[in-house]
């Protein structure tokens, strides 16, 4: 590929519209450089926001505005990142949350793969409707423009069966009831990158913490294991999911009277950090918080504590641990969480640095760990940018770029 392409990347919530273009360079993997990154917020609630910052970060469009679906939010998009001349673009990718049982590596979208996103929606009723329409959105705006699916399952998709299984019947796992995992995506970028420079050791565990968290353990580079189940509300508590749960609380819940929508409501958006701070989702506000409020405290606590267990379960899986890395916007700058998961980790041959820590280093623990501790910042739009721009460049049209 001789002329540098831009790439197009969407990132659809159930409620938002995150998106970056990226100018990749005459082969992939090498010049790489994201020209622009934005984001459309509190779709169909009114009170809307669209902001757009280049490469520095430093702010181009931050306005309000009313987006009453993504198609509009879409819109909004195309018209922002034209705005500073972005206005062809070699392909577009897209991060679709869940591959089910039929995807297990990006796709280049054509009707078949469209039908058989349609057929996931019962596994991610949340993501998957916001992110089909954002595919169909793209093709009215450039009907002639390569779209890819990147999916989020996909990097977990060589689990070990005996972690895959739920103690289920076998006709369930039959039917696609098994763990996926998540966050595959940004898993994959911080998995590259240290393997790349053999930083990753032989038995590790990426842990990333956002709004949505979840961890994986890697044996020689593959997944063995990971928090995530058949859905992103498993594993530890997150910003408004539950996380694991007794199931015996769900059938207490549902002889109460409740309704599926309604368990899908509180387990997804009223529960995790917020729920039991009965505050905010928001970890840094909950640190400032927790310094007078206990309730606010046992939330960041309850967060900390489900990390370090599951820091633990994982290095019982790989039997022991070389390398622990901390991604995600929590794990990438929340150095008190950090500290906090990582006291009570000496056992595994976790010792932090603390000045290296507060400074959010590249390699945060102390000279005489025999675990390294690392902050990696992920890049899940590059990863997207990528796989796309492999899938699309024995077929591209030059005129596009």
């Amino acid at each position: 590929m001789e002329n540098a392409s831009s790439i197009l990347c969407v990132n659809a919530g159930s409620s938002s519209l995150k998106f970056a273009v990226y100018r990749m360079g005459g082969a992939a993997g090498s010049a790489e450089t994201r020209l622009f990154s934005g984001e459309v917020e509190r779709i169909g609630l009114g009170d809307g926001r669209l902001w757009l910052r280049d490469d520095q970060g430093r702010t181009l469009l931050d306005r309000p505005g009313k987006f009453p679906a993504h198609p509009d939010a879409g819109a909004s998009m195309f018209d922002a990142v034209a705005s500073q001349g972005a206005v062809n673009f070699a392909a577009a990718g897209h991060r679709v949350v869940h591959g089910g049982p039929f995807f297990t590596a990006p796709q280049k979208v054509n009707d078949e793969i469209r039908r058989k996103l349609e057929q996931l929606i019962p596994f991610a009723p949340l993501h998957l409707p916001s992110q089909i329409a954002m595919i169909q959105a793209v093709s009215a705006r450039d009907p002639d423009l390569d779209q890819v699916v990147c999916f989020d399952t996909a990097f977990h998709r060589g689990l070990p069966e005996v972690a895959r299984r739920f103690a289920l019947p076998r006709e369930l796992a039959d039917q696609g009831v098994l763990r996926y995992g998540f966050h595959g995506l940004s898993y994959e970028f911080v998995a590259g990158k240290l393997g790349k420079d053999k930083e990753l050791g032989q038995r590790a565990i990426i842990a990333h913490l956002g709004n949505g968290a979840s961890m994986v353990a890697l044996k020689d580079g593959s997944p063995v294991d990971t928090s995530m189940g058949l859905t992103p509300t498993g594993g530890f508590i997150m910003g408004t999911r539950s996380g694991d749960l007794d199931p015996g609380v769900l059938l207490y819940l549902l002889r109460r009277g409740m309704t599926a929508g309604q368990m899908e409501t509180l387990l997804d958006r009223q529960s995790g950090l917020l729920g039991v701070s009965g505050l905010t989702s928001d970890m840094r506000t909950l640190l400032e918080q927790g310094k007078t409020n206990p309730q606010a405290a046992q939330a960041v606590e309850m967060f900390c504590y489900q990390v370090r267990k599951f820091v633990g379960a994982f290095a019982a899986v790989l039997g022991g641990l070389d390398t622990l890395v901390f991604t995600g916007g929590i794990g990438e700058r929340g150095a008190q969480v950090r500290a906090a998961i990582c006291c009570g980790l000496e056992h595994l041959g976790v010792l932090l640095d603390a000045e290296k820590n507060a400074q959010h280093a590249q390699v945060i623990s102390a000279g005489n760990s025999k675990c390294t501790v690392r902050v990696v910042e992920t890049d899940e739009d590059l990863m997207i940018a990528r796989h796309t721009l492999r899938l699309v460049e024995p077929h591209r049209d030059p005129a596009r770029d």
